[in-house]
């Protein structure tokens, strides 16, 4: 009875450490040279990479990998060195890092005929140093999927009534048309970022590039009230919905 006593109390001890554990993000720069560059603007790109500082060196490691701007924008190095010459910077930001849950934002911007940007999330457990995926997080995916599409729909709803009063629109153009391939489907989940107010799900819609400034934001937020339904229970965002 002492033994199991003792355990239960060294669980409750480790419980709130972990909840609390966080890391320590910095950045490291490294500036790429081209050696042919097709323009002067383009001699050169820039790559920030955040650095983990965690419980151990090796959990550190794991960390920074997985947040890697490389890795996760899927960026050929030897490409943009070569002929590719897309890139011109590669960059991240901290959105939340609290009660074991790291959200970093990761983008990218480079130009050929019109200038572009990437912008990709990752949620990490810092605990065991590994990305939080949907499949891991959530449950009753296609339940997830119509909750997210109910926010989308209210989104493109709202886009289409400011399009049609926007004065640089064409008024004989029908801006449905624009979302004419709009679907939020489960690859669509994985771009995901979490903080103390819910669970933002991200959506390109991929407009053309002269009707950008007309393109809606592609945040899906749910409140943990409203995503609670879908938290595994035994997953690292339950501590939330608790």
């Amino acid at each position: 009875m002492k033994t199991l006593t003792a355990i239960l109390f060294a669980i409750v001890l480790l419980v709130p450490v972990c909840f609390a554990q966080t890391v320590t993000i910095t950045g490291k720069k490294q500036v790429y040279t081209r050696t042919k560059p097709i323009s002067g603007y383009k001699k050169s790109f820039t790559v920030h990479r955040p650095i983990a500082k965690a419980a151990t060196p090796a959990l550190s490691k794991k960390i920074s990998d997985l947040l890697d701007p490389v890795n996760v924008l899927e960026i050929n190095l030897k490409e943009e060195l070569s002929d590719m010459q897309w890139l011109e910077e590669a960059s991240f930001e901290e959105v939340f890092n609290k009660d074991g849950v790291l959200t970093m934002r990761l983008w990218m911007e480079g130009s050929a005929a019109y200038s572009d940007s990437v912008t990709k999330y990752v949620v990490i457990d810092v605990v065991k140093g590994e990305k939080l995926t949907p499949a891991n997080a959530f449950i009753d995916l296609p339940g997830l999927i119509a909750a997210v599409k109910k926010k989308q729909d209210a989104e493109v709803d709202k886009a289409v009534k400011d399009i049609k009063a926007d004065p640089e629109f064409a008024k004989d153009e029908d801006p449905k048309q624009l979302f004419e391939y709009t679907n939020f489907e489960e690859k669509d989940l994985d771009n995901f970022a979490v903080d103390m107010a819910g669970v933002t799900f991200y959506y390109d819609y991929g407009f053309p590039n002269v009707l950008k400034a007309l393109e809606p934001e592609g945040e899906l937020w749910l409140s943990w009230a409203e995503v609670k339904p879908f938290i595994k229970q035994d997953g690292l965002l339950a501590r939330f919905v608790r």
